[in-house]
Protein backbone atom coordinates (compact mmCIF):
# COMPACT_ATOMS: atom_id res chain seq x y z
CA UNK A 1 0.00 0.00 0.00
CA UNK A 2 1.38 3.69 -0.67
CA UNK A 3 0.26 6.47 1.05
CA UNK A 4 0.69 10.08 0.49
CA UNK A 5 -0.17 13.09 2.62
CA UNK A 6 -0.79 16.46 0.99
CA UNK A 7 -0.78 19.51 3.43
CA UNK A 8 -4.12 21.14 2.40
CA UNK A 9 -3.50 23.86 5.80
CA UNK A 10 -2.26 23.07 9.20
CA UNK A 11 -4.83 21.13 10.39
CA UNK A 12 -5.89 19.72 7.08
CA UNK A 13 -4.60 17.07 5.61
CA UNK A 14 -5.22 15.10 1.86
CA UNK A 15 -4.15 11.37 2.33
CA UNK A 16 -3.57 10.06 -1.37
CA UNK A 17 -4.05 5.87 -0.42
CA UNK A 18 -2.99 3.47 -3.21
CA UNK A 19 -4.45 -0.17 -2.92
CA UNK A 20 -2.57 -2.64 -4.81
CA UNK A 21 -4.12 -5.08 -7.27
CA UNK A 22 -2.62 -8.46 -5.31
CA UNK A 23 -4.45 -7.09 -2.34
CA UNK A 24 -7.75 -6.54 -3.91
CA UNK A 25 -7.15 -10.05 -5.44
CA UNK A 26 -6.94 -11.57 -2.32
CA UNK A 27 -9.99 -9.84 -1.03
CA UNK A 28 -12.06 -11.02 -3.89
CA UNK A 29 -10.74 -14.44 -3.92
CA UNK A 30 -12.01 -14.89 -0.09
CA UNK A 31 -15.34 -12.92 -0.42
CA UNK A 32 -16.30 -15.50 -3.25
CA UNK A 33 -15.12 -18.56 -1.71
CA UNK A 34 -17.02 -17.69 1.65
CA UNK A 35 -20.02 -16.96 -0.74
CA UNK A 36 -19.65 -20.13 -2.35
CA UNK A 37 -20.17 -21.90 0.75
CA UNK A 38 -23.93 -20.55 1.16
CA UNK A 39 -25.02 -19.12 -2.09
CA UNK A 40 -28.09 -20.76 -3.82
CA UNK A 41 -28.02 -20.97 -7.34
CA UNK A 42 -30.23 -22.29 -9.79
CA UNK A 43 -28.85 -25.49 -11.30
CA UNK A 44 -26.31 -25.79 -8.99
CA UNK A 45 -25.54 -27.93 -5.74
CA UNK A 46 -24.81 -26.30 -2.79
CA UNK A 47 -20.77 -25.27 -2.79
CA UNK A 48 -20.63 -25.57 -6.70
CA UNK A 49 -21.03 -22.89 -8.21
CA UNK A 50 -18.24 -21.81 -10.23
CA UNK A 51 -16.75 -18.14 -9.64
CA UNK A 52 -17.77 -17.25 -13.13
CA UNK A 53 -21.47 -17.88 -12.57
CA UNK A 54 -21.54 -16.10 -8.97
CA UNK A 55 -19.25 -13.25 -10.55
CA UNK A 56 -22.39 -12.64 -13.36
CA UNK A 57 -25.19 -12.80 -10.47
CA UNK A 58 -23.46 -11.32 -7.73
CA UNK A 59 -20.34 -9.38 -8.93
CA UNK A 60 -22.18 -5.74 -8.37
CA UNK A 61 -22.98 -6.95 -4.48
CA UNK A 62 -18.81 -8.36 -3.59
CA UNK A 63 -17.03 -5.87 -5.30
CA UNK A 64 -19.25 -3.13 -2.89
CA UNK A 65 -18.82 -5.18 0.14
CA UNK A 66 -14.97 -5.35 -0.25
CA UNK A 67 -14.19 -1.91 -1.36
CA UNK A 68 -16.16 -0.84 2.05
CA UNK A 69 -13.69 -3.60 3.82
CA UNK A 70 -10.83 -2.32 1.71
CA UNK A 71 -11.26 1.14 2.48
CA UNK A 72 -11.99 0.73 5.92
CA UNK A 73 -8.60 -1.11 6.50
CA UNK A 74 -6.48 0.45 4.28
CA UNK A 75 -7.08 3.62 6.08
CA UNK A 76 -6.46 2.41 9.03
CA UNK A 77 -3.36 1.89 8.18
CA UNK A 78 -2.71 5.05 6.01
CA UNK A 79 -3.52 6.82 9.97
CA UNK A 80 -1.45 4.63 11.50
CA UNK A 81 1.80 4.49 8.86
CA UNK A 82 1.91 8.25 8.78
CA UNK A 83 1.01 9.18 12.81
CA UNK A 84 -1.49 11.61 11.76
CA UNK A 85 -3.57 13.01 15.32
CA UNK A 86 -7.19 12.92 13.58
CA UNK A 87 -10.32 14.17 15.02
CA UNK A 88 -13.56 13.63 14.10
CA UNK A 89 -14.22 11.43 10.88
CA UNK A 90 -12.44 11.19 7.10
CA UNK A 91 -14.05 12.18 3.97
CA UNK A 92 -13.61 10.40 1.38
CA UNK A 93 -15.66 9.88 -2.03
CA UNK A 94 -14.47 6.62 -3.72
CA UNK A 95 -14.07 6.63 -7.55
CA UNK A 96 -15.31 3.17 -9.36
CA UNK A 97 -14.31 0.03 -8.65
CA UNK A 98 -14.10 -2.81 -10.99
CA UNK A 99 -11.91 -5.18 -8.89
CA UNK A 100 -9.01 -5.32 -11.63
CA UNK A 101 -5.74 -3.40 -11.15
CA UNK A 102 -4.54 -1.36 -8.02
CA UNK A 103 -7.53 1.01 -6.45
CA UNK A 104 -6.20 4.58 -5.35
CA UNK A 105 -8.68 7.24 -3.40
CA UNK A 106 -8.01 10.09 -1.32
CA UNK A 107 -9.38 10.74 2.18
CA UNK A 108 -9.36 14.22 3.68
CA UNK A 109 -9.14 14.15 7.54
CA UNK A 110 -8.24 16.90 10.00
CA UNK A 111 -6.09 16.83 12.85
CA UNK A 112 -5.40 18.47 15.73
CA UNK A 113 -2.84 21.78 15.78
CA UNK A 114 0.52 21.51 16.72
CA UNK A 115 1.23 24.11 19.80
CA UNK A 116 4.93 25.08 21.11
CA UNK A 117 5.22 24.53 24.73
CA UNK A 118 2.96 27.81 26.49
CA UNK A 119 4.12 29.24 29.29
CA UNK A 120 1.89 29.07 32.05
CA UNK A 121 3.53 30.87 34.80
CA UNK A 122 3.87 34.43 35.43
CA UNK A 123 0.42 35.42 34.13
CA UNK A 124 -0.67 38.88 34.75
CA UNK A 125 -4.05 38.50 36.54
CA UNK A 126 -6.50 40.91 38.56
CA UNK A 127 -8.98 39.33 41.01
CA UNK A 128 -11.73 41.25 42.24
CA UNK A 129 -12.95 40.32 45.70
CA UNK A 130 -16.38 40.06 45.64
CA UNK A 131 -17.91 39.59 49.22
CA UNK A 132 -21.89 38.94 50.30
CA UNK A 133 -22.58 42.15 51.95
CA UNK A 134 -25.67 43.69 54.06
CA UNK A 135 -27.11 45.14 51.39
CA UNK A 136 -27.41 42.45 49.36
CA UNK A 137 -28.83 39.62 52.31
CA UNK A 138 -31.61 42.29 52.32
CA UNK A 139 -32.40 42.24 48.54
CA UNK A 140 -32.37 38.70 48.36
CA UNK A 141 -35.12 38.52 51.70
CA UNK A 142 -36.89 40.78 49.93
CA UNK A 143 -37.19 38.66 46.97
CA UNK A 144 -38.31 35.94 49.40
CA UNK A 145 -40.75 38.09 50.93
CA UNK A 146 -42.17 38.92 47.67
CA UNK A 147 -42.41 35.12 46.44
CA UNK A 148 -44.58 34.31 49.77
CA UNK A 149 -46.49 37.33 49.43
CA UNK A 150 -50.24 36.78 49.43
CA UNK A 151 -53.16 38.58 47.83
CA UNK A 152 -55.87 39.91 50.33
CA UNK A 153 -59.66 41.34 49.96
CA UNK A 154 -59.22 45.28 50.46
CA UNK A 155 -62.67 45.62 52.72
CA UNK A 156 -62.77 49.19 53.17
CA UNK A 157 -64.73 51.23 50.56
CA UNK A 158 -61.43 52.93 47.94
CA UNK A 159 -61.29 53.01 44.72
CA UNK A 160 -58.15 50.90 42.77
CA UNK A 161 -54.49 52.50 43.01
CA UNK A 162 -51.63 51.51 40.71
CA UNK A 163 -50.15 47.95 42.31
CA UNK A 164 -53.42 46.70 43.44
CA UNK A 165 -54.79 43.16 42.25
CA UNK A 166 -58.25 43.66 40.70
CA UNK A 167 -60.53 40.64 39.96
CA UNK A 168 -62.61 41.31 36.71
CA UNK A 169 -64.42 39.56 34.01
CA UNK A 170 -64.12 41.50 30.53
CA UNK A 171 -65.09 41.13 26.69
CA UNK A 172 -64.03 43.15 23.49
CA UNK A 173 -66.02 44.82 20.73
CA UNK A 174 -65.04 45.96 17.20
CA UNK A 175 -67.99 47.58 15.21
CA UNK A 176 -70.36 46.74 18.21
CA UNK A 177 -69.44 43.27 17.58
CA UNK A 178 -67.48 40.41 19.77
CA UNK A 179 -64.40 40.57 18.71
CA UNK A 180 -62.58 36.49 18.37
CA UNK A 181 -59.42 37.56 19.63
CA UNK A 182 -60.30 38.97 23.22
CA UNK A 183 -63.79 36.71 24.43
CA UNK A 184 -65.29 36.68 27.56
CA UNK A 185 -63.08 35.79 30.21
CA UNK A 186 -64.14 36.23 33.63
CA UNK A 187 -62.53 35.83 37.28
CA UNK A 188 -59.36 37.49 35.90
CA UNK A 189 -56.69 38.65 38.39
CA UNK A 190 -54.73 41.69 36.77
CA UNK A 191 -52.03 43.88 38.84
CA UNK A 192 -52.59 47.60 38.03
CA UNK A 193 -49.65 48.98 36.62
CA UNK A 194 -47.81 46.21 34.74
CA UNK A 195 -49.40 46.39 31.35
CA UNK A 196 -50.68 42.61 31.21
CA UNK A 197 -53.36 43.45 28.40
CA UNK A 198 -51.96 47.40 27.94
CA UNK A 199 -51.30 50.74 29.92
CA UNK A 200 -54.25 51.97 28.75
CA UNK A 201 -56.90 49.22 29.87
CA UNK A 202 -54.63 49.90 33.65
CA UNK A 203 -55.27 53.47 33.68
CA UNK A 204 -58.54 53.53 33.42
CA UNK A 205 -59.23 51.18 36.26
CA UNK A 206 -57.25 53.27 38.34
CA UNK A 207 -60.37 55.36 40.34
CA UNK A 208 -62.92 52.65 40.10
CA UNK A 209 -64.58 50.50 42.88
CA UNK A 210 -65.61 47.18 43.47
CA UNK A 211 -69.25 46.59 41.85
CA UNK A 212 -68.53 49.32 38.53
CA UNK A 213 -68.69 48.53 35.26
CA UNK A 214 -65.79 50.15 33.01
CA UNK A 215 -65.82 50.89 29.30
CA UNK A 216 -62.37 51.07 27.98
CA UNK A 217 -60.90 51.85 24.47
CA UNK A 218 -57.66 50.18 23.71
CA UNK A 219 -55.64 51.30 20.91
CA UNK A 220 -52.83 48.19 20.31
CA UNK A 221 -49.84 49.50 18.88
CA UNK A 222 -48.21 47.86 15.23
CA UNK A 223 -45.88 45.59 17.66
CA UNK A 224 -48.32 44.32 19.88
CA UNK A 225 -46.84 40.93 20.96
CA UNK A 226 -50.24 39.15 20.10
CA UNK A 227 -50.52 39.26 16.08
CA UNK A 228 -54.31 39.23 16.01
CA UNK A 229 -54.05 42.55 17.97
CA UNK A 230 -51.55 44.37 16.55
CA UNK A 231 -53.39 47.99 14.66
CA UNK A 232 -56.40 46.88 16.43
CA UNK A 233 -59.09 49.39 17.99
CA UNK A 234 -60.97 47.36 20.65
CA UNK A 235 -63.58 48.61 22.81
CA UNK A 236 -63.68 45.90 26.36
CA UNK A 237 -66.75 46.01 28.51
CA UNK A 238 -64.93 45.34 32.15
CA UNK A 239 -66.84 44.60 35.35
CA UNK A 240 -64.42 44.87 38.48
CA UNK A 241 -65.28 42.63 41.47
CA UNK A 242 -62.67 42.92 43.89
CA UNK A 243 -59.74 44.89 44.78
CA UNK A 244 -56.58 43.03 46.55
CA UNK A 245 -53.46 44.34 48.02
CA UNK A 246 -50.21 42.63 47.99
CA UNK A 247 -49.54 41.40 51.84
CA UNK A 248 -45.81 40.89 52.63
CA UNK A 249 -45.16 38.70 55.56
CA UNK A 250 -43.21 39.77 58.57
CA UNK A 251 -39.14 39.05 58.60
CA UNK A 252 -39.29 37.27 61.48
CA UNK A 253 -38.08 33.91 62.71
CA UNK A 254 -41.78 32.19 61.45
CA UNK A 255 -40.94 33.38 58.05
CA UNK A 256 -37.61 31.75 58.26
CA UNK A 257 -39.24 28.76 59.62
CA UNK A 258 -41.89 28.48 56.55
CA UNK A 259 -39.30 28.46 53.93
CA UNK A 260 -37.31 25.50 55.27
CA UNK A 261 -35.31 23.93 58.40
CA UNK A 262 -34.74 27.55 59.23
CA UNK A 263 -34.96 28.03 63.28
CA UNK A 264 -34.28 31.18 63.66
CA UNK A 265 -33.91 34.30 60.51
CA UNK A 266 -30.29 34.86 61.56
CA UNK A 267 -30.08 31.36 60.36
CA UNK A 268 -31.97 31.75 56.76
CA UNK A 269 -29.72 34.89 56.47
CA UNK A 270 -26.09 33.02 57.01
CA UNK A 271 -27.47 30.41 54.82
CA UNK A 272 -28.16 33.21 52.02
CA UNK A 273 -24.68 34.40 52.69
CA UNK A 274 -22.65 31.20 52.13
CA UNK A 275 -24.74 30.86 48.74
CA UNK A 276 -23.74 34.36 47.82
CA UNK A 277 -20.41 33.50 48.63
CA UNK A 278 -20.15 30.68 47.03
CA UNK A 279 -21.57 32.22 43.75
CA UNK A 280 -18.92 34.94 43.82
CA UNK A 281 -16.34 31.95 43.95
CA UNK A 282 -17.68 30.71 40.85
CA UNK A 283 -17.48 34.30 39.34
CA UNK A 284 -13.79 34.92 40.71
CA UNK A 285 -12.70 31.67 39.32
CA UNK A 286 -14.54 32.37 35.68
CA UNK A 287 -13.32 35.95 35.63
CA UNK A 288 -9.83 35.14 35.99
CA UNK A 289 -10.16 32.17 33.66
CA UNK A 290 -11.32 34.58 30.97
CA UNK A 291 -8.52 36.31 31.56
CA UNK A 292 -6.14 33.50 31.03
CA UNK A 293 -7.84 33.05 27.58
CA UNK A 294 -7.65 36.18 26.54
CA UNK A 295 -3.84 36.79 27.27
CA UNK A 296 -3.14 33.11 25.95
CA UNK A 297 -5.08 33.54 22.21
CA UNK A 298 -3.92 37.00 21.99
CA UNK A 299 0.05 35.38 22.37
CA UNK A 300 -0.81 31.95 19.92
CA UNK A 301 -1.33 32.05 16.58
CA UNK A 302 -2.86 28.90 14.83
CA UNK A 303 -5.63 27.64 13.17
CA UNK A 304 -8.77 25.96 14.44
CA UNK A 305 -10.43 22.24 12.83
CA UNK A 306 -13.95 23.01 11.54
CA UNK A 307 -14.95 19.91 12.78
CA UNK A 308 -13.85 21.51 16.69
CA UNK A 309 -15.99 24.23 15.63
CA UNK A 310 -18.88 22.41 14.51
CA UNK A 311 -19.09 20.03 17.60
CA UNK A 312 -19.23 23.45 19.77
CA UNK A 313 -21.47 24.77 17.89
CA UNK A 314 -23.84 21.73 17.79
CA UNK A 315 -23.26 21.99 21.86
CA UNK A 316 -24.53 25.65 21.78
CA UNK A 317 -27.85 24.57 19.62
CA UNK A 318 -28.61 21.22 21.42
CA UNK A 319 -28.23 23.43 24.75
CA UNK A 320 -30.77 26.10 23.56
CA UNK A 321 -33.03 23.34 22.45
CA UNK A 322 -33.38 22.52 25.66
CA UNK A 323 -34.02 25.16 27.48
CA UNK A 324 -36.85 25.61 25.25
CA UNK A 325 -38.21 22.12 25.85
CA UNK A 326 -38.14 22.71 29.54
CA UNK A 327 -40.25 25.39 28.81
CA UNK A 328 -42.99 24.02 26.32
CA UNK A 329 -41.55 26.18 23.77
CA UNK A 330 -39.85 26.45 20.57
CA UNK A 331 -36.88 28.08 19.04
CA UNK A 332 -39.41 28.64 15.72
CA UNK A 333 -41.90 30.59 18.27
CA UNK A 334 -39.29 33.36 18.61
CA UNK A 335 -38.07 33.35 14.99
CA UNK A 336 -34.89 31.17 15.83
CA UNK A 337 -33.45 28.26 13.17
CA UNK A 338 -30.42 26.55 13.45
CA UNK A 339 -28.81 28.25 10.48
CA UNK A 340 -29.44 31.42 12.50
CA UNK A 341 -28.00 30.43 15.70
CA UNK A 342 -24.85 28.85 13.99
CA UNK A 343 -24.30 31.86 11.98
CA UNK A 344 -24.73 34.18 15.23
CA UNK A 345 -22.39 31.89 17.25
CA UNK A 346 -19.75 30.90 15.27
CA UNK A 347 -17.26 33.10 16.91
CA UNK A 348 -17.90 31.58 20.19
CA UNK A 349 -17.90 28.29 19.05
CA UNK A 350 -14.84 28.98 17.38
CA UNK A 351 -12.98 30.48 20.99
CA UNK A 352 -14.12 27.83 23.01
CA UNK A 353 -12.50 25.37 20.37
CA UNK A 354 -9.58 27.57 20.55
CA UNK A 355 -9.72 27.11 24.64
CA UNK A 356 -10.02 23.21 23.81
CA UNK A 357 -6.63 23.49 21.94
CA UNK A 358 -5.25 25.37 24.50
CA UNK A 359 -5.77 23.15 27.84
CA UNK A 360 -5.27 20.06 25.58
CA UNK A 361 -1.66 21.53 25.20
CA UNK A 362 -0.89 22.52 28.72
CA UNK A 363 -2.66 19.31 30.30
CA UNK A 364 0.05 17.11 27.76
CA UNK A 365 2.97 19.44 28.34
CA UNK A 366 2.27 18.84 32.49
CA UNK A 367 1.49 16.33 32.51
CA UNK A 368 -1.56 16.47 34.22
CA UNK A 369 -3.25 12.99 35.56
CA UNK A 370 -6.69 12.43 37.11
CA UNK A 371 -6.37 10.31 40.47
CA UNK A 372 -9.27 8.07 41.55
CA UNK A 373 -10.10 10.78 44.50
CA UNK A 374 -10.36 13.75 41.91
CA UNK A 375 -12.54 11.65 39.73
CA UNK A 376 -14.83 10.81 42.58
CA UNK A 377 -15.11 14.10 43.95
CA UNK A 378 -15.92 15.58 40.65
CA UNK A 379 -18.87 13.03 40.37
CA UNK A 380 -19.85 14.22 43.85
CA UNK A 381 -19.40 17.67 42.95
CA UNK A 382 -21.94 17.27 39.74
CA UNK A 383 -24.04 15.33 42.19
CA UNK A 384 -24.33 18.27 44.51
CA UNK A 385 -25.11 20.57 41.56
CA UNK A 386 -27.53 18.68 40.14
CA UNK A 387 -29.13 17.17 43.37
CA UNK A 388 -28.77 13.92 42.65
CA UNK A 389 -27.24 10.79 44.51
CA UNK A 390 -24.27 10.60 42.96
CA UNK A 391 -24.68 6.86 42.09
CA UNK A 392 -27.36 7.88 40.12
CA UNK A 393 -24.62 10.50 38.22
CA UNK A 394 -21.93 7.76 37.66
CA UNK A 395 -24.51 5.35 36.65
CA UNK A 396 -25.28 7.91 33.38
CA UNK A 397 -21.11 8.17 32.65
CA UNK A 398 -21.34 4.37 32.92
CA UNK A 399 -23.47 3.89 29.89
CA UNK A 400 -20.68 3.59 27.33
CA UNK A 401 -19.67 6.08 24.40
CA UNK A 402 -17.41 8.80 25.14
CA UNK A 403 -19.50 10.78 27.96
CA UNK A 404 -16.95 9.28 30.82
CA UNK A 405 -13.94 10.26 28.43
CA UNK A 406 -15.26 14.00 27.92
CA UNK A 407 -16.26 13.91 31.97
CA UNK A 408 -12.52 12.66 32.95
CA UNK A 409 -10.95 15.54 29.98
CA UNK A 410 -13.51 18.15 31.73
CA UNK A 411 -11.70 17.51 35.34
CA UNK A 412 -8.31 17.52 33.85
CA UNK A 413 -8.96 21.42 31.96
CA UNK A 414 -9.88 22.55 35.76
CA UNK A 415 -6.84 21.19 36.87
CA UNK A 416 -4.80 23.08 33.80
CA UNK A 417 -6.49 26.14 34.81
CA UNK A 418 -6.07 26.25 38.39
CA UNK A 419 -2.49 25.38 37.58
CA UNK A 420 -2.39 28.56 35.65
CA UNK A 421 -3.85 30.83 38.29
CA UNK A 422 -1.56 29.30 41.03
CA UNK A 423 1.47 30.24 39.08
CA UNK A 424 0.01 33.66 37.91
CA UNK A 425 1.10 37.50 39.36
CA UNK A 426 -2.29 38.37 40.38
CA UNK A 427 -3.43 41.67 41.97
CA UNK A 428 -6.32 41.87 44.30
CA UNK A 429 -8.66 44.75 44.01
CA UNK A 430 -11.68 45.37 45.28
CA UNK A 431 -15.20 45.70 43.10
CA UNK A 432 -15.94 49.20 41.83
CA UNK A 433 -19.47 48.46 42.69
CA UNK A 434 -21.48 45.71 44.27
CA UNK A 435 -23.37 44.16 41.77
CA UNK A 436 -27.03 42.85 41.89
CA UNK A 437 -27.36 39.09 42.71
CA UNK A 438 -29.50 36.68 41.48
CA UNK A 439 -32.61 35.78 43.35
CA UNK A 440 -32.67 32.99 46.78
CA UNK A 441 -34.39 29.67 46.09
CA UNK A 442 -34.96 28.74 49.86
CA UNK A 443 -34.88 25.04 48.61
CA UNK A 444 -30.91 25.30 47.26
CA UNK A 445 -30.82 27.38 49.93
CA UNK A 446 -31.77 24.81 52.46
CA UNK A 447 -29.51 22.21 51.03
CA UNK A 448 -26.46 24.86 51.80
Amino acid sequence: MKVNVEDVSSVKKKLHIEVPEETIGKELDTAYLDLKKNAKVKGFRPGKAPRSVLERIYGKDVRADVLSRLIQSSFADAIKETELKMIGSPKVDPPEFSGKGDYAYDATVEVRPELEDIEVKGLELTRTNYKAGDDEIAIQLEALQKNMAKQEKIEEDRPAAKDDFVVIDYEGFQGGEAFPETAMTENFTLKIGEGHIAEAFDDKLVGAKAGDEVEITVDFPGDYFNEKLQGQSIDFKVKLHEIKAEKMPELDDEFAKSLGPFETLENLKNVIKDNLTQGYEKRIEQELSEQIFEALISKLEFEVPEVMVEFEIENIISDTERSFQYQNRSMEEVGLTREKLKEQYLGVAEKQARRQVILSKVIEQEDLQLSDEDLEKGFADMAASFNQPVEQIKAFYDQGGDKLEYFKHALLEKQAIKLIINNGNIEDVEPVKEAAADQVDPETAEEA
